[in-house]
């Protein structure tokens, strides 16, 4: 912008030259016969030649205009300059720490999950322990210890999914701040690149609150597992317990008694 400024200044100046050498025009007379030449003064005679007088004025004009080609060419440029620079600005305002806060939160939430993480190896360790494998031979107290485990494990669920729909709610007034403040910045961006960066950001907003949807419908649907785990578990188990009660057992077998200490 200096460069330009500088350039300016030399072509105003110019300027200001043709616009003296041009002065004259309005002042000289016309006459008919152009290339009649006439002296004045006296010793010195001065020549004075109408012909070379509106050649110089046509020269003369010539520059002017094409000096003033270049100072409209100069404000362009300049403009042109100052448009790109603000298409350059970077946007003054992030949510990014804001949106990284609610999703660590939402993601501490599902850490937290009671008894069966959202892990698959502990899954099916759990699952082939206390619902899948219900022995014919296993004791009345080992039946209702796992009863009781299993029971925990689908009230865990349920209370896991409640704290995330929790957490997820918690997160909407933080995001409805965060959105009014990139829509704001988005509509008074003044370049290319600040309108760039707040749609990003916007998007970015959006996909926070898809994880956030993705979160509830985790927790919801392990809850709703475990409930029917804990349900055809307990199936199985009265199925094994009424069996062991239908099974006849050894029947009598006779044996010696003593009624009286002899």
């Amino acid at each position: 912008m200096t460069h330009a400024a500088h350039r300016l200044t030399k072509l105003a100046s110019a300027s200001a030259l043709a616009l003296t050498l041009a002065a004259p025009i309005g002042l000289s007379p016309i006459f008919a016969t152009p290339a009649q030449a006439f002296l004045f003064g006296g010793g010195g005679r001065i020549v004075y030649d109408p012909r070379n007088h509106a050649e110089n004025i046509l020269s003369a004009a010539r520059a002017l205009e094409q000096i003033n080609n270049q100072i409209t060419q100069l404000q362009n440029e300049a403009q042109m300059l100052m448009n790109q620079a603000r298409n350059l600005a970077s946007l003054p305002y992030s949510s990014l720490q804001a949106l990284q806060q609610n999703v660590d939160r939402t993601r501490q939430l599902l850490s937290q999950a009671q008894n069966i993480a959202f892990d698959v190896a502990q899954i099916d360790q759990v699952f082939q322990q206390d619902y899948a494998n219900i022995p014919m031979a296993a004791p009345e107290a080992q039946l209702l210890a796992d009863a009781r485990s299993r029971w925990e494990n689908t009230v865990g669920g349920l209370q896991d999914a409640l704290r995330v729909q929790a957490g997820v709610v918690g997160n909407l007034d933080g995001q409805r701040a965060e959105l009014s403040a990139l829509v704001g910045e988005s509509q008074s961006a003044v370049g290319a690149l600040q309108a760039t960066q707040a749609g990003n950001q916007l998007l970015a907003l959006q996909s926070q609150q898809i994880a956030d949807l993705i979160a509830v419908v985790a927790a919801n649907g392990r809850a709703s597992a475990l409930v029917e785990a804990e349900r055809s578990a307990a199936a199985e188990q009265g199925r094994v317990q009424r069996e062991r009660f239908l099974t006849p057992g050894a029947g009598y077998q006779p044996g010696n008694a003593q009624m009286f200490n002899n």
